[in-house]
């Protein structure tokens, strides 16, 4: 299948940016697959190639999410004929879908590069957590993607239920779509043929056993991902995605197919924070005091709207928590810029004590000898 750059993507933000590296003689190609040691990458054409990224990028690269990921559009060097293609630039991304990584860490996980919309799959049974569905909004608001929902396995549930349940996601986010679906009546994969276009980018996220592989192989007309039977105690399917991969589809647009989440761990900031609970920021300007925590502080007008039951209690709650969590993420990151920032000093200090050694030596050293300072280092 012959593929444009434009169906894989590309647009004139990125021919702009890549103007340079064609002098060079590198070709632009989007990433498709992260296979640790190299990537699979798509070129003009539809062709696929494997390549391996270059020490000047990988150095240059200040955290792990800086590096090349699925969804990024690189350029790419063929070199001499005996040589491995590889990436010498990674294009500024239009969009970033990403989280914190689970556990201590506070490095970011890139989800989905340059992704377009992203669809957070959950069904009105026991996946169905707002207070994890507002976190994926406002990591989807911090990615500039379009948000959508699929309330998914509706023939799971009673009609009451399934519209109940969307109804609560709705009132979350008011630039969310919200729709009900049945992957094996096919009718999650009819909604989200709407949203397909071609060069635009999609992905789908939620936890496993939502019928995410379901949709896809509906998308691929083929069992790109087996899909198991339902678990009748845990609900959930019994297979999923276990690797992070962008699949071209049939009918025009790309599709980033990815693992269940488990963790859905903040990597966003306070500004993006406010305007999805946007509710709660209006309150607040209400508050006595205008760096209210809104806790136990005196005249606190959120914590007022939730005892007089105008504002739900476990949203409030929801909200603190993440407020917490990019507060204690921010000053963590500090810390480390810090400690980064005190061991550069020290090497820079290291190095220009060095010198002043070795420019000593040579003055003091007799012309006559003919020594070097170099005979004296190991």
């Amino acid at each position: 299948m012959s593929l444009s750059l434009e169906e894989l993507g590309w647009n004139e933000g990125f021919e702009k940016a890549f103007k340079p590296f064609y002098k060079k003689g590198w070709l632009p190609g989007r990433l498709i697959r992260d296979n640790k040691i190299s990537y699979g990458a798509l070129l003009k054409g539809g062709d696929e190639l494997e390549v391996f990224m270059s020490g000047k990028v990988y150095h240059a690269a200040e955290t792990n999410a800086e590096l090349p990921a699925v969804g990024d559009w690189v350029a790419i060097d063929y070199g001499q004929e005996a040589d491995e293609p590889m990436i010498r630039a990674r294009l500024d991304r239009q969009t970033c879908f990403s989280r914190k990584v689970p556990g201590k860490s506070i490095e970011e996980q890139v989800i989905a590069a340059n992704v377009d919309t992203v669809f957070v799959v959950t069904d009105a049974g026991t996946d169905l957590n707002l207070r994890r569905m507002e976190r994926y909004f406002t990591l989807i608001a911090r990615s500039s993607a379009r948000p959508v929902v699929l309330v998914n396995r509706a023939d799971l549930y009673s009609r009451e239920e399934n519209e109940e349940a969307a109804q609560q996601i709705r009132e979350l986010s008011l630039d969310a779509d919200v729709h009900i679906t049945s992957a094996i009546n096919e009718e999650g994969v009819g909604v989200v043929r709407r949203y397909l276009e071609v060069g635009k980018t999609i992905t789908l996220v939620g936890s496993s056993g939502v019928g995410k592989s379901s949709i896809v192989n509906q998308l691929l007309g083929e069992e790109w991902q087996v899909t198991g039977e339902i678990n009748e105690v845990s609900g959930k399917g019994r297979h999923t995605t276990t690797a992070r991969e962008i699949v071209v589809l049939p009918e025009g647009g790309l599709l980033i197919d990815n693992p269940g989440i488990r963790e859905v761990q903040m990597w966003t900031d306070e500004q993006t924070l406010y305007e999805q609970f946007a509710d709660i920021d209006e309150i607040s300007k209400e508050c006595q005091f205008h760096d209210c925590k809104h806790g136990s502080d005196k005249g606190c007008a959120v914590r007022e709207a939730v005892e007089s039951e105008r504002l739900d209690y476990l949203r409030y709650q929801g909200y603190l928590r993440l407020d917490d969590e990019i507060q204690e993420l921010k000053a963590k990151r500090k810390k480390r810029q810090m400690t980064f920032e005190r061991r550069t000093k020290r090497e820079l200090r290291k190095v220009v004590r060095n010198k002043e050694d070795r420019d000593l030596m040579r003055k003091e050293l007799r012309p006559s000898t003919g020594a070097r300072v170099e005979d004296f280092e190991d």
